[in-house]
């Protein structure tokens, strides 16, 4: 029987092991020069370490350790558990080698990649989805289960990653996605379940000290491991793919957009540029607390609209809403700041 100390545990421990490794990350990227300095999309005051996602991952090992011993009814949870940690250790690795060297995008894409089907090895797959026209599930075959588990995983942690322009954007917004999850998995009676996003929760607390304006420190290559994180755990959890997209659904709609413009522009999707919201919001004069308040305001609501809705069909009207409303601000600001010929790309 799981109790509430078990819950305490999982926070507290992600919560002190990212307060303790912090500060050190922010010692060794210094003496190391890992460091971000003002220029391009980028443009912050000083030079800023940007290792964050050194102290996320043995933190969010450790909670989960911690409450290794909580019994678990379903057999497979843990095996798919064993899983994410190891992509997510993947991406640790792989996003501390981008931070020192400043890896090609192509190379962060295979990290990514390697990542993922590590994770589906062990069974972290979507093979169920929850119909909105229906109370009915629908199972698809193998052939289609792996791309789309493939695209879910490497797009929630490219998403989480292009989020990170802002101090305590991504960290943010990953915090209260991993409540949401939380109280979702707790509500529907998978309370070991639970444990994984209480766990990312507490690390993103623990960050948010060192990240929020004026940041001390970036997350780096841990703005991967925060997104490909809440990714699988949304997965482990019963494929609660829909909840997930709710709470992150206007940086995804921000990407589709980013990729689409890119791409009329003849230029590859992996571009850098300022055309994200937050920048565009920057750009038009907005104050970094203002986009926070934004931003997390947004996937707030959207969380809760996934968890107090009734119908699945309300959601998905709820999506198309945020997608358009999302689709008319980018539009709206970028011919603010660039002109009719631009914006209209």
């Amino acid at each position: 029987m799981i109790s509430a100390g078990n819950y305490a545990i999982a926070f507290a421990v992600a919560l002190l092991v990212t307060l303790l490794l912090t500060p050190a990350s922010i010692w060794l990227g210094r003496r190391l020069g890992i460091v971000a300095v003002p220029g391009g999309r980028r443009q912050h005051q000083g030079r800023i370490v940007r290792i964050g996602g050194l102290a996320l991952y043995p933190a969010l090992l450790a909670a989960v350790l911690a409450t290794r011993s909580v019994p678990r009814t379903d057999p497979g949870e843990w095996f798919r558990v064993t899983g994410m940690l190891l992509g997510v250790g993947i991406i640790w690795v792989g996003g501390l080698l981008d931070d020192r060297y400043e890896l090609p995008g192509w190379a962060q894409a295979a990290m990514l990649a390697l990542a993922a089907l590590v994770s589906i090895r062990f069974d972290v797959i979507i093979e169920l989805f929850n119909s909105p026209f229906s109370n009915q599930q629908i199972k698809v075959d193998w052939y289609l289960m792996l791309p789309i588990t493939l695209a879910w995983l490497i797009g929630f942690g490219t998403t989480m990653n292009l989020l990170d322009g802002v101090d305590g954007l991504a960290t943010g917004v990953t915090a209260i996605a991993s409540a949401i999850l939380c109280a979702h998995m707790l509500r529907l009676g998978q309370g070991t379940v639970a444990l994984l996003p209480l766990a990312l929760l507490g690390c993103c607390v623990g960050f948010l000290v060192f990240n929020l304006p004026p940041a001390r420190i970036y997350l780096g290559g841990g703005a991967y491991l925060l997104g490909f994180a809440l990714g699988a755990m949304a997965i482990i959890a019963g494929a609660k793919v829909a909840t997930a997209l709710l709470v992150l659904w206007v940086p995804i709609v921000d990407v589709a957009w980013q990729v689409r413009a890119r791409l009329r522009r003849g230029q590859s999707p992996s571009t850098g540029d300022r055309g994200h919201l937050h920048f565009l919001l920057l750009d038009a004069g907005w104050s970094t607390w203002r986009i926070l308040a934004l931003y997390w305001g947004v996937t707030l609501f959207l969380g809760l609209s996934g968890l107090l809705l009734p119908s699945r069909l309300l959601k998905l009207l709820v999506l198309v809403a945020f997608a358009i409303i999302t689709a008319i601000g980018l539009a709206l600001l970028a011919r603010r700041r660039d002109g009719p010929s631009i914006a209209g790309d």
